[in-house]
This record gives structure tokens, C-alpha cells and sequence, in this order.
């Protein structure tokens, strides 16, 4: 019996594990981006070809600065310094790079966008930083709580679900809806060694 108990708590305590990422604060400071333009969120949804069904979440949020909050997710990227799944100095070419790596031969991604106010927008830079490491198969949980906070944003459901999030978010009024595909492999670790590669050399943020 001892056994079977183990066995079933197993995947709960495999679940409950998040691998914390902390880097330096002269890292942060310098990757920091302004991206013009007003004040926005921004949904990432990964979306199954195969089925329709969405396999991850992930934000972005433009405020004082641009940043992506990427829950549990696998890019990562040395011009764009990670704290806790918050990655740093999103640039155009950086936002090319996390869309890119993530549209492939599976999956597409669906971008939604909404413009916020400017308080909106710093509340969800603070949030998103205040979260810490997020455990796997919870990046839609943690998306959708960081939504729910936020003024204009109280109709997003609690959701695992990354679909679910998606449909709500598109319901709110001035949401714009882009979507990106792909024939890359699954496999991209040659991609991200590609990216690294392509952003060159040194420690500077690229911008274009």
C-alpha cells in the first residue's frame, strides 16, 4: 500500500517543482529594451496542427519595459537574461527569435495583442516579476492568474488550459490576432544554437 501511495504522489511532487533562474543584476540592467509605441499584453498560445488544442501559454508585456513571461517554457536566449521564466531585453530580433522557436512543423502560434494603460501594464511587469519559477504543465494556470489581477482583465478564467485562455482573451474588445507557422523540425536545439549564432557576438542587446 505504502508503495501504490508513493507511486500516486510521485508525479504530484514532480509537479510541484520549479527550477529557479536568477541572473545578475548587471545582465538585467543592461538587456533592458524600450520598445515604442503604446503600452500593451500580449498573448502567446502554441497551437497543436494536429488537433487545435494549445500546448503552452505565454505573455509579453510592454511597459516601461519589454519582457516576456515565459512559464515552464524551454526558449532562452543570452542577449535576453532570465529571471524566474521572466526574460529581459525583448527586442524585435528577440521576439522574432521566441515566435520563430516556437512555430514549427506541430504547432503554430496565435499572438494576441490588447493596448493597456500605462498603469495596467507596469502592474503586469510587477506581477509577472513577483511570480518566481513557474512548475511544469502549469504555464496556463499562472498566465491566466497574472490576467485575472489586472483592471479589464477580471473575465479570464481560472485554466489550465491554454485553449480556454486563448478564447477568453480574444473576447475582450480590442484584441488583435496574428498567427505564425512553420515547417521547422520538432527538434530545436539546432535552432537555438542557430539564434544564438545569429544575434553575433558580445553582450549587447541587438536591436533593428
Amino acid at each position: 500500500m505504502l508503495r501504490f501511495l508513493l507511486m500516486l504522489l510521485l508525479p504530484l511532487t514532480l509537479l510541484g517543482c520549479a527550477e529557479p533562474v536568477w541572473a545578475p543584476d548587471e545582465a538585467v540592467a543592461r538587456a533592458v529594451y524600450r520598445a515604442p509605441g503604446p503600452p500593451t499584453i500580449t498573448l502567446f498560445t502554441m497551437v497543436s496542427n494536429n488537433t487545435g488544442s494549445g500546448g503552452h501559454s505565454g505573455m509579453m508585456v510592454n511597459a516601461s519595459q519589454r519582457v516576456i513571461f515565459d512559464p515552464a517554457g524551454t526558449w532562452w536566449h543570452r542577449l535576453a537574461p532570465e529571471r524566474n521564466d521572466v526574460h529581459f531585453g525583448i527586442t524585435p530580433i528577440m521576439l522574432d527569435f521566441y515566435i520563430d522557436y516556437h512555430a514549427r512543423e506541430t504547432y503554430h502560434v496565435v499572438v494576441q495583442t490588447k493596448e493597456v494603460s500605462p498603469e495596467v501594464a507596469e502592474k503586469a511587469l510587477a506581477l509577472i516579476k513577483q511570480n518566481g519559477a513557474v512548475p511544469k504543465a502549469m504555464c496556463g494556470r499562472s498566465v491566466s492568474s497574472v490576467l485575472r489581477q489586472l483592471p479589464g482583465f477580471e473575465s479570464m478564467p481560472r485554466a489550465l488550459g491554454p485553449s480556454r485562455i486563448m478564447r477568453a482573451f480574444g473576447k475582450l474588445p480590442g484584441v488583435e490576432t496574428k498567427k505564425y507557422f512553420d515547417d521547422d523540425p520538432d527538434d530545436h536545439s539546432t535552432l537555438l544554437r542557430a539564434q544564438q549564432a545569429a544575434a553575433g557576438a558580445g553582450d549587447q542587446p541587438v536591436t533593428r
